[in-house]
């Protein structure tokens, strides 16, 4: 058993946040199939799956660097994709709250939901880059996967 004494806080991590993150959903959508407004389905693609998605790429993000990895490159590489791809899909989120039509997004809603997720990806990737040849980087990388997930909620 001790080649998976490593992988202990790793399993917490992902247990917990599985967890949370289910439970968040059942409540989020409990309270809006009760009575769902016209054009519901679009402004959720727009406002509230996105938020869902950056917690779980918060919880991807920590499982990533939990994991005991022998080396940097391949942990840089899936941040460096995580951050990329991040960065393409709040572009689609940009999308789809200009093609919403339940509500009209005021400019609290571009910076949280487009700006700062962008900022935190962009940041993100970029930082994969440089940690193959710093390691201390990837704390970079968890910084920026904290504050892509919980930039709704400060």
């Amino acid at each position: 058993m001790s080649e998976f004494a490593e992988w202990d806080s790793f399993y917490v991590i992902v247990g917990s946040a599985a967890g949370a993150l289910i439970g968040l959903q059942f409540v989020v959508l409990t309270l809006v199939a009760e009575r769902p407004p016209l054009r519901a389905a679009d402004a959720g693609a727009a406002f509230a799956t996105p938020t869902i998605v950056h917690f779980g790429t918060a919880l991807l993000l920590s499982a990533i660097l939990r994991a005991p990895w022998q080396a940097v490159t391949p942990v840089a590489a899936l941040w460096g994709f995580v951050g990329l791809s991040g960065a393409v899909y709040t572009g689609i989120v940009a999308r789809r709250m200009r093609a919403q039509a339940a509500y009209q997004p005021v400019l609290e809603d571009w910076l949280f939901h487009c700006v700062l997720p962008l900022a935190a990806y962009a940041v993100l990737a970029a930082s994969a880059f440089a940690a193959s040849s710093h390691p201390r980087g990837l704390v970079c990388c968890r910084n920026c996967g904290a504050a892509a997930a919980l930039h709704r909620h400060s």
